[in-house]
Formats: structure tokens, C-alpha cells, sequence
């Protein structure tokens, strides 16, 4: 065994990963049970992981879930998102139950970032073998994308719309207030609590169009001035969430609605399901076609 563990290269270890997807330590655990076989060490994981030891991680997952979890003192949350390949897989109890188990055990553990979430322990696995043992059940690659964690010194609450958009508020007041914020967020998607929040860039890009529809209208100068302000004024009472008209009483705004209930807001989180990634178009005739073929 010592020779075989010596003759276990990086290259042969990284091979098997990109074959199999299962976690490096797993490969290389294989390959040294095989003696370098890497045949036979694909049957060995596909036994120990449930794995179907098919290279599915370079296929893209863009569907998912929102996971939240919320400690019973209300002080502590998380979201994290975790994605799949088809919406089908985001309703498989097992992965539903992952993603559940996954928000918990960041509001728990805190992890810094995402390997030091996938070494945490899970079950009688660590996250990443358990993620891994999932992948060859189900058949799709699933990717731990991102999480957040509030630790507050107020109260935290929080939405989760079907798995699909989750929301997370730092406040201080009842929690029915907190829950109504995150709901209100959740439909709007506001960019930031004020303006003082709004991106820079997000404000000049704003600007830009602005000034070059007015710069079009034909008016004078001031007007030009005067239609940019109240375009860029109309841009922030959009996206900013105390501005905005509370969706469950549209004749104040989200500002007096807290104000009324003597309460504030701190910070939030929002995280979609997806957000910021290309789907790939399958043509799935071609795809059968193709698996027939060979």
C-alpha cells in the first residue's frame, strides 16, 4: 500500500474528480484502495457515494432553492441558495431537505465561506460528501452557490416566496412588522434601504440614460437640468424600500408605515433563485438522439 501511495499522483487524483465529481479526498482514498486502477476505482465510489460516477459538474445549474432559517429568539438568520439543473429536482424531498438543513446549520456554525461550509459535518458525512452521495441519487449536478448570515442585536425575521426569493431583515419592533418588510421586499426587490445604500455606478448609469432622453426632448438647458433631477429623484423613490408605497396600504410609504408602528429597519438580504446565471437551452430530442446513438 505504501507504493501504491506514493505512485498516487495529483494529476490521476484530479482525473478521477473530473470524472466522477466526488470530493478530491474521496478519490484519492479510491484510488489507493484500487491501487491506482482508476476503472476500478470509479465502481468503488459509485458504491460508497450512491454515485453514478457521471461527470455532471460542468452541466449548469440555475434552478434550486432559497433556504431560510431562523433561531427561536429571532436573532439569528440565514439564506443560502443552492442550485440544480431542473426545477423537477428543486421539488425532490431530499433536496429540499438539504437546502433546509444546509440554512440551519449556517445560522448555527457560521461558516467564513463556502469550503469551510461544505467540511462542516452533516449526518455521518460532511456537507460536501453528503452534497456529493446527493448528486449521484439524483442524477444532477447541485452546487452550493451562496449564503448570508444576520446576528443581530435587534430581531431578525424573514420570507421565503416558494423556495424562489428568499429575504432576511435586520429590525427592531414586532415581528409581524418584520415578516410584512420582508414580504413587502420580497414583491418590490428594492436596491437599498435609502439612497445613501443605492450603488454609485447604479446612480451614473441612471444619469446617463436620463441626460440622453433629455438631451433628445429639443428643451433648453435648465429644463434639460430640471427633467434629468426628477428622473434620477423618480429612479430612487423606485428602488430605495423607504420610499416605496407598502404593498399592504399603498397610501403611505414603507418610511411611514414604520414610523406608525414605532419600529426600524437596519439592513436586509434577498436572495432569487438563479439570479445572474445563463440557463442553457436544452433541445432534448437531440439530447435522446444523441444517448441513442450511443
Amino acid at each position: 500500500m505504501e507504493y501504491f501511495m506514493s505512485n498516487i499522483s495529483a494529476a490521476l487524483v484530479k482525473e478521477l474528480r473530473l470524472k466522477t465529481d466526488a470530493p478530491m479526498m474521496e478519490c484519492k482514498k479510491a484510488l489507493l484502495e484500487s491501487e491506482g486502477d482508476i476503472v476500478r476505482a470509479e465502481e468503488i465510489l459509485r458504491v460508497r457515494l450512491g454515485s453514478k460516477a457521471s461527470k455532471v459538474s460542468s452541466r449548469i445549474a440555475a434552478d434550486g432553492l432559497i433556504g431560510l432559517y431562523i433561531n427561536d429568539d429571532s436573532n439569528v438568520g440565514s439564506l443560502i441558495e443552492v442550485n440544480c439543473e431542473t426545477d423537477f429536482v428543486a421539488k425532490n424531498i431530499d433536496f429540499i431537505d438539504f437546502v433546509n438543513n444546509l440554512a440551519k446549520i449556517v445560522a448555527v456554525n457560521n461558516p467564513k465561506d463556502i469550503d469551510s461550509l461544505l467540511s462542516l459535518p452533516y449526518d455521518d458525512k460532511t456537507v460536501e460528501l453528503y452534497r456529493a452521495f446527493l448528486v449521484g441519487k439524483i442524477g444532477e449536478n447541485i452546487s452550493i452557490r451562496r449564503f448570508n448570515r444576520i446576528s443581530s442585536n435587534n430581531k431578525v425575521a424573514g420570507y421565503n416566496h416558494n423556495g424562489k426569493i428568499g429575504v432576511l431583515v435586520n429590525f427592531d419592533g414586532d415581528l409581524s412588522v418584520g415578516k410584512d418588510i420582508a414580504m413587502h421586499i420580497t414583491a418590490t426587490r428594492p436596491k437599498a434601504i435609502n439612497v445613501e445604500g443605492i450603488n454609485k455606478s447604479d446612480l451614473e448609469s441612471e444619469k446617463l440614460v436620463a441626460s440622453e432622453k433629455a438631451a433628445n426632448s429639443g428643451k433648453s438647458k435648465e429644463i434639460i437640468e430640471k427633467m434629468v433631477e426628477g428622473s434620477i429623484n423618480k429612479f430612487i423613490k423606485e428602488v430605495t424600500l423607504l420610499s416605496q408605497p407598502f404593498i399592504k396600504n399603498d397610501k403611505q410609504t414603507v418610511q411611514q408605515m414604520l414610523e406608525g408602528t414605532k419600529s426600524s429597519i437596519y439592513d436586509f438580504i434577498c436572495y432569487s433563485v438563479g439570479e445572474g446565471i445563463e440557463k442553457k437551452n436544452v433541445d432534448f430530442a437531440a439530447e435522446v438522439a444523441s444517448m441513442r446513438a450511443n
